[in-house]
């Protein structure tokens, strides 16, 4: 369940309120967030007592709170946590998966909790598996999970914990595609697309058929014997074009390696790749990307350069042989920002990106009047392209203490992030407002 905290007055104090016998709950926060004089922020007052009673009619009371009660729109520059939601066992979240909603999903053991989305706890269910590390929504209850640990694809539905069906990577005239585990994920309305990994190294990213759950192509079929053919860590469905994008990155003695590739699902083919360290004809030759991430509402591309920390953007409907344009931090503040060479996760939702550096994160957004990504080529002084973006902190020296940022992902107006060997994941909101939500009495 989400974390209880033992002092009454602490803001992100989840509490219970009895309105005319049916039953709620909030935060502490979200009642004091209607005013000092409210009537809200009267029964703040006795938070000590779970539950309050009000004496009103809970339809009225639920219509008029309900939409005041949800996170405001998100804005990375001035996010903060407004909850750590824990599940009651095994608490060390092994993967998560947000909603278009807010809901969240957590993998942790064998077992995914379900937190609806106003973060209510709904259950958990136990799965055939001894630790999850994929997970996807294929549809609203349906999950697609997978696991380092074990073979194979496996289907559940969360409404009634129902194991569904399990989809292999197998093949009778190759004897080391075997053992293929699910490395990564992604969900079209009609296919899911999955990269598999065996022992051996082979790898592929399958094609799945969602109506049936049996393969329906192989995108690609790889040895796995040097970094520009191990198996994408990350895939990402692109709605506009429905291309698929799947990046990998490697990390040894002499630094970052990786590639980025996309294939056209339908004609079965690349239709563009980078590999870095490339030829040499980048502009930022030697300073390989770290991670990768997509903006699927504007078709964009961004990378994290793994010596220098520098994002960099192309725009997918322009790519060549180097389309890079990185970015130029437009915060004084921010120029002078060291960065540790630790781990990094890059993550676009909102048309912005979160980065998390050495465990801190911080957000690029700079919006154009359309919405999109504003962009200004052509710097003449150095040689390179360059966008005007603006840099900021969410919350560094917090978040350095906190641990190193292991997954980032967002759902609704929230933000998630979990951490490594830490307990729970972070809920991110631009407000303090936590939903009020109903509960069973």
């Amino acid at each position: 369940m989400a974390a209880q905290i033992s002092n009454p007055t602490t803001p992100g104090r989840r509490i219970k309120l009895n309105v005319g016998g049916k039953f709620f709950e909030t935060t502490l926060s979200t009642l004091q967030s209607a005013g000092p004089d409210s009537l809200l922020a009267a029964l703040s007052n006795r938070a000590a007592y779970n539950p309050i009673f009000i004496d009103r009619d809970p339809e009225i009371f639920s219509t008029r709170l309900r939409s005041a009660s949800l996170p405001s729109p998100l804005h990375g520059i001035d996010a903060a946590i407004v909850d750590t939601i824990r599940p009651a066992s095994d608490a060390v979240p092994s993967t998560f998966s947000a909603g278009e909603d807010g809901s969240l999903w957590i993998a942790h053991g064998g077992q995914i909790s379900i937190y609806d989305s106003y973060l209510s706890y709904s259950t958990a269910v136990r799965t055939h598996l001894d630790d999850i590390t994929s997970i996807c929504r294929v549809w609203p209850e349906i999950a697609a999970v997978g696991s380092e640990s074990s073979s194979g694809l496996h289907i559940y539905d969360l409404s009634s914990g129902r194991y569904t069906g399990s989809v292999h990577w197998t093949d009778q005239d190759d004897p080391r595609i075997y053992k293929a585990r699910v490395c990564a994920i992604a969900n079209s309305p009609d296919s899911v697309f999955v990269s598999f990994d065996c022992p051996h190294r082979e790898n592929s990213v399958l094609v799945i058929d969602k109506s049936t759950l049996q393969v329906s192509s192989e995108l690609t079929r790889q040895s796995g014997s040097a970094a520009k053919n191990t198996v994408p860590g990350k895939v990402t469905w692109l709605p506009e074009t429905g291309l698929v994008i799947g990046s990998a990155v490697t990390c040894g003695a002499f630094g970052y390696s990786g590639y980025i590739r996309i294939w056209d699902p339908r004609r079965k083919e690349v239709v563009w790749e980078t590999n870095e360290p490339g030829s040499g004809r980048s502009s930022r030759f030697g300073d390989s990307f770290a991670d990768v991430g997509v903006d699927i509402d504007d078709s964009v591309l961004f990378k994290i350069c793994s010596k220098s920390g520098d994002l960099a953007m192309a725009d997918i409907r322009k790519l060549g042989d180097d389309p890079w344009v990185y970015m130029e931090d437009t915060n004084p503040s921010m120029r002078e920002a060291s960065y540790g060479g630790n781990e990094v996760h890059l993550h676009c939702y909102k048309r912005q990106v979160f980065v998390g550096k050495d465990g801190g994160l911080e957000v690029w957004s700079r919006l154009n009047e359309r919405g999109g990504w504003s962009e200004r080529r052509g710097d003449s002084e150095n040689g390179r392209d360059e966008v005007s973006l603006k840099r900021n902190y969410v919350d560094k020296v917090e978040m350095g203490e906190r641990g190193l940022i292991k997954r980032i992902e967002g759902g609704g107006e929230r933000l998630f992030v979990s951490r490594e060997n830490v307990e729970g994941i972070e809920v991110w909101e631009s407000s303090n407002h936590s939903a009020i939500i109903s509960v069973s009495s």
